[in-house]
C-alpha cells in the first residue's frame, strides 16, 4: 500500500468504510465507491452464496497495474481496490472500488472503469453455490 493506493486480496470480510476514509482527501471534491455484494439468484438459479478463489500474488499484482491505468487517465487523489476470497454469504461484500478526485465526473468514470477491468482481467474466480445443490464456476463479464 503507498500513499495513493490501498490493494488488498483477502479472505477477511470487506469493510467499505476502510475504503472511503482511505481515499477521503481534502484535494478531492469527490468520491466514488462501487461495492460488489453477493445476490440471491444467477442465470443458472438460486444462489445460496459464492466461493472466491484467486491466485492471490497476480491479482494484487493486476490491481495495481489497473490502479495504475486509473490515475493515468483521471485526475485521481487515491484509489482502492480490494477483493475478498472464500465462502462468502448472500448479501455479503465481494469486492470494494474505491477512488477520490477533484471533480465528481472523474471520480465516476474512474471508478466504472476499475470494476469492468477488474471483471475482466484479474485472475479470481467465482463458484456460484445453488439451492439445487450444485454449484458451477462463473465466467467474467
Amino acid at each position: 500500500m503507498s500513499g495513493e493506493l490501498l490493494v488488498r486480496v483477502t479472505p477477511d470480510p470487506l469493510d467499505p468504510s476502510e475504503a472511503v476514509a482511505f481515499v477521503g482527501d481534502p484535494r478531492s471534491g469527490g468520491i466514488c465507491v462501487f461495492l460488489g455484494t453477493v445476490r440471491d439468484h444467477s442465470e443458472a438459479g438460486d444462489v445460496t452464496g459464492l466461493r472466491y478463489e484467486a491466485w492471490n500474488e497476480m491479482a494484487e499484482k493486476r490491481l495495481e497495474e489497473i490502479a495504475a491505468e486509473m490515475f493515468k487517465t483521471w485526475s485521481l487523489s487515491k484509489v482502492a481496490l480490494l477483493h475478498r476470497t472464500g465462502d462468502l454469504a448472500i448479501g455479503e461484500v465481494s469486492v470494494v472500488v474505491a477512488c477520490s478526485a477533484p471533480h465528481r465526473s472523474g471520480a465516476f468514470e474512474a471508478c466504472r472503469h476499475g470494476i469492468e477491468r477488474l471483471k475482466e482481467d484479474v485472475p479470481i474466480w467465482k463458484r456460484e453455490l445453488l439451492t439445487s445443490g450444485e454449484s458451477q464456476w462463473v465466467m467474467g463479464s
